[in-house]
């Protein structure tokens, strides 16, 4: 998906990056095929939590289906430029994670379970890099909202590693933190495979189950 033919795979020192700017971008506020909304406010029972997990376009796709999934965004999360734009991005300059917005019912599915559908789809060994995707907009991430997410994904993080080493692959590289930003990203990316049935999708699992223990 980059613009550009360098692969930034080294996150920019903060006072090197990009200025970004004060206006956040546009966006319409309809989600293409829950028909939600894309924007807060949301219900006051819902939950969310962000994600990155390699080029956003797949990633979304996998996480509107869910049953209990309320809405999903694509956007620009855990950088340091302000408002970023997707070519900003790319260049490797900006800090930030091509991510995912998924707000959920808690009542209809488990934040075990969102994770469960984060774990299987891509490959959180690669580091700075999901399959043919190198930089750092591509790296793995659940980014939460509170410290009760945060145990729950690092203990699933264990578990699932364990399952992972015993197939042959790496120590994950996944990062597990609180969400510190997340700007959205532009109009045509929101729902890009629903509106583009044939485009670009480089994600891909590991094919290890993600056997979540009680």
């Amino acid at each position: 998906m980059s613009y550009f033919t360098r692969k930034n795979i080294e996150m920019p020192a903060p006072d090197k990056a990009l200025p970004g700017r004060p206006q956040a971008v546009e966006i319409g506020n309809r989600h293409y095929v829950l028909n939600t909304p894309l924007k807060p406010p949301f219900p006051e029972h819902l939950d969310s939590v962000v994600v990155g997990m390699g080029c956003f376009w797949g990633a979304e796709k996998q996480f509107w289906s869910l049953d209990g999934v309320y809405t999903t965004a694509v956007g620009y999360g855990q950088g340091y430029t302000p408002n970023p734009t997707y070519e900003e991005v790319c260049s490797g300059m900006t800090g930030h994670n091509e991510v995912v917005l998924v707000v959920y019912d808690p009542q209809k599915i488990a934040f075990r379970d969102v994770l469960v559908r984060f774990w299987e789809n891509h490959d959180p060994t690669q580091g700075m890099r999901q399959g043919n995707d190198l930089g750092t907009q591509y790296r793995s991430g659940i980014y939460c909202q509170n410290s009760v997410q945060l145990a729950q994904a690092e203990g699933m993080k264990a578990h699932y590693e364990e399952a992972l080493k015993a197939a042959g692959y790496h120590s994950i590289t996944t990062e597990i933190t609180l969400l510190s930003s997340f700007y959205y990203a532009e109009d045509y990316h929101q729902q890009y495979l629903a509106k583009n049935p044939n485009g670009y999708c480089g994600l891909g699992g590991t094919g290890v189950h993600c056997r979540v223990r009680e």
